[in-house]
């Protein structure tokens, strides 16, 4: 098992998901889950289960690590 401190998840969706003229509602629709989950991830405040993670890349088409990465600062 792996010890430190804990990883931070950075993310793209908000950006992406902009980009693409979506707004939070109609991307919420598409994967399934409310306005308040979309809202949460792009804040950084939700970090969504691997699943949800490949329903965003594959609505927002764009590869999962391209929207979801590792901060690795202060990591060994």
């Amino acid at each position: 098992m792996l010890r430190g401190p804990p990883m931070k998840i950075n993310n793209n969706v908000q950006p992406v998901r902009k980009s693409l003229h979506l707004t939070q509602e109609s991307l919420a629709k598409q994967i399934g889950v409310s306005r308040r989950t979309i809202v949460s991830i792009e804040k950084g405040n939700y970090t969504p289960s691997l699943m949800l993670a490949f329903q965003l890349a594959q609505a927002l088409k764009t590869p999962l690590t391209d929207l979801f990465t590792i901060n690795e600062e202060n990591q060994t």
